[in-house]
């Protein structure tokens, strides 16, 4: 398969055939396969329009901000530190889609199987397991085009691997980092747990200043038959970055999956979350905190697919708007008909801290069973005047106050963690956010 020599410009922006030659280069001996996929995911990225407001699936999101031109396809690595994270030693860490640093795991895992390598390496020591997981689950929720860019600039990223049986006791730790004026960063984390697997993975998304970058990322999810995953992605980008992210989840027969997105940086950010429930038993929970400020767009699409009887999702997404900040969220349940006994609830909520915010909630059901359990809502509200005045008179001044009241908020999603460390580092996060 041939790579495209003339895409438009108005299709492809700065990701021009030229420069997608010069990605599949700097891949040096990655192996013909997966060369061949990245030609095939270009393809598509360049036979596809870029979307508009009168798609649904991009309604009320700012068209304007819809742009392919500006950053740099192969940033150059810059010289520097290993970028830290507040979440601990990473052990995997890469800036502008290149491996920096590499912290080995246990000993005793490493000799029960787990894998906590980059995809590159996968690609070649492990390429079954890349090929049924990777990217492949097709996108519902508008996408398309974006993750098809992902797939044919994604130069490296986590693979994270949990045989079945074995539990991994700590978090694993992976983060991912931009620097430079106009980079362009393609992250991805592939988690795959077999039968009975458990662990805990975070993504951590950093930029390392505060120069424009163009961020399009994704994650795959796989729980195998009675495994647990507890995935944590925040997302600390530059304020003038605009971020682009897909997640898939498969739950497979009487597994679990906890995801927590936090989002916090970014010019503009689209989040898009896909989870499907295939077999009886199989629980998903999908939560998230969104702080949005000054000028900030956070665009929110999810998908909860129930597949199978007596499965369960449950979506609670929290978003606190200040200044003149827009969030967007549409999310819908669907049941097939052979989902008998499906449980689903989603919740959208909004803290409003000003008048000038803007906050847009689109939730759905899309039911083909009868006997089921569904629900969902969204609200949107303002403090509560008579606490902020509690607070006031107190001497906490209405910013704090605020504040205060806003974590009050949160802390529904923030207990839902069983890592007590994970909830203060999530919870620091958000507090440096005020301080900005």
């Amino acid at each position: 398969m041939s790579v495209l020599t003339s895409a438009p410009r108005s299709l492809t922006g700065s990701f021009s055939a030229e420069a997608f030659a010069q990605h599949l280069a700097s891949l040096g001996s990655a192996p013909a396969w997966w060369l061949d996929r990245q030609r095939a995911a270009y393809e598509t990225f360049a036979g596809l329009p870029m979307p508009k407001r009168t798609d649904e699936s991009w309604r009320f999101s700012n068209v304007v901000a819809l742009t392919l031109d500006g950053p740099a396809a192969n940033p150059a690595l810059p010289a520097g530190v290993v970028p830290s994270s507040p979440f601990g030693p990473a052990h995997l860490s890469f800036v502008n889609n290149a491996v920096v640093a590499h912290l080995p795991l246990a000993a005793d895992l490493v000799k029960r199987g787990v894998l906590v390598t980059t995809l590159t390496e996968a690609a070649k020591n492990h390429p079954d397991l890349l090929r049924a997981h990777f990217m492949a689950q097709p996108q519902k929720l508008g996408s398309a085009k974006y993750a098809a860019l992902h797939s044919a600039f994604v130069g490296d990223g986590a693979f994270v691997y949990v045989p079945r049986g074995v539990e991994v006791p700590t978090p694993i730790l992976i983060t991912h980092a931009a620097a430079g004026p106009g980079a362009a960063v393609f992250p991805h984390t592939l988690v795959v747990l077999e039968e009975n697997a458990k662990a805990t993975v975070v993504d951590h998304f950093l930029s390392r200043d505060e120069e424009e970058h163009f961020a399009c990322g994704a994650n795959d999810l796989y729980a195998g038959h009675g495994a647990q995953l507890t995935y944590i992605a925040a997302q600390v980008w530059s304020r003038k970055t605009r971020s682009y992210h897909f997640n898939s989840t498969v739950v497979r027969r009487d597994a679990r999956v906890q995801s927590l997105n936090l989002h916090l940086g970014g010019r503009t950010a689209r989040h898009e979350s896909l989870s499907q429930l295939q077999a009886p038993g199989a629980f998903s929970e999908m939560l998230a905190l969104t702080v949005a400020d000054h000028t900030q767009e956070f665009d929110q699409r999810t998908l909860q697919i129930h597949q199978a009887p007596n499965t369960k999702s449950d979506l609670l997404y929290k978003n606190a708007l200040l200044d003149q900040a827009k969030t967007i969220f549409s999310g819908l349940i669907v049941v097939d008909p052979d989902a008998q006994k499906t449980d689903a609830y989603q919740s959208n909520r909004n803290l409003m801290l000003s008048d000038d915010a803007e906050a847009s909630s689109l939730p759905g059901l899309e039911i083909q069973a009868n006997d089921v359990r569904c629900t969902h809502g969204a609200t949107s509200s303002r403090i509560d005047p008579e606490q902020e005045f509690y607070l006031q008179a107190r001497g906490i001044s209405k910013a704090a106050a605020d504040e205060l009241l806003t974590f009050g908020f949160f802390e529904e999603v923030l207990n839902r963690l069983e890592s007590e460390p994970l909830h203060d580092v999530l919870r620091t996060l958000i507090q440096s956010e005020f301080k900005k």
